[in-house]
């Protein structure tokens, strides 16, 4: 066993977060008051972690730990990538600090840490954790999948969950037919997973995928997912070949037979 764990544990305490430990592979507290006892005192940590280096780390979030939104992917049943789109496009994940890639294929977004209540979009999927809340943050593990740091970001803002709430509420129309592009635009790569034929329409539509991963972690794939419907992919291998995507982070896949000539992604 290594001690990854205490050394991140400890460098969060030394910015000012608490940190707790959790159950090996598990979500749940491994101390007595959970959350409660979440602490930045180095020799505390060092008991925890130095003696159980297998425990997952978590961060006690609201400040002065950071506040983080969690965008679940729940498969089949949907997930929250779609608002995350819309909230970009909006300015209002401006003061992101960083996106972690959660082991379900989610996102948490940390953000400056404030005194705001927890929150639940469960329409959107969505999820927002500030004062009283906790999340695990790498390098901890659930069902043997790993949170992953995919990109430091160089925003320091809080962000306004009211906001959040409020802007979500106000849409009438599923994102995907009126989505406003963002920093890149995926209609040259939509375009190409619609052209693609039998045989090549998987590995298209997963290639695809892996690109607009690579440019941004927080892509919304619902125009791949439309374009691969066109192109004659069934729903359930759509979902499966997007959670592949999600979950693995394979940013450096193989193109498939005629890579996309178009698509900035």
């Amino acid at each position: 066993m290594t001690y990854a764990t205490l050394r991140q544990a400890l460098a969060f305490a030394a910015r000012g977060w608490p940190v707790l430990p959790c159950q090996p592979g598990q979500k749940s507290p491994a101390t007595r008051h959970g959350v409660c006892d979440a602490t930045t005192d180095p020799g505390q940590i060092t008991a925890w972690f130095g003696r159980r280096p297998d425990w997952n780390l978590a961060i006690a979030t609201g400040a002065p730990g950071p506040d983080v939104l969690d965008v679940d992917e729940h498969g089949e049943a949907g997930n929250g990538y779609a608002a995350l789109g819309q909230l970009r496009t909006a300015g209002l994940l401006d003061g992101a600090t960083a996106y972690v890639r959660t082991p379900s294929g989610g996102l948490h977004a940390y953000f400056t840490g404030t005194d705001q209540r927890n929150g639940h979009l469960p329409a959107h999927h969505l999820d927002f954790r500030s004062r009283g809340g906790y999340v695990l943050t790498p390098p901890s593990q659930v069902d043997g999948n790993p949170y992953e740091l995919v990109k430091t970001l160089h925003g320091r803002g809080a962000l306004d969950w009211d906001a959040v709430t409020r802007h979500l509420h106000l849409q009438r129309e599923p994102p995907s037919r009126h989505r406003q592009p963002g920093r890149y635009d995926l209609s040259g790569l939509a375009r190409w997973v619609a052209s693609q034929a039998e045989g090549n329409r998987n590995a298209g539509l997963f290639w695809a995928a892996n690109r607009a991963i690579e440019a941004d972690p927080a892509a919304d794939l619902s125009p791949l997912a439309a374009a691969a419907r066109q192109a004659g992919l069934g729903e359930r291998e759509i979902t499966r070949t997007l959670d592949s995507a999600r979950k693995g982070g394979r940013t450096r896949t193989p193109a498939p037979d005629h890579q996309a000539e178009a698509g900035e992604v």
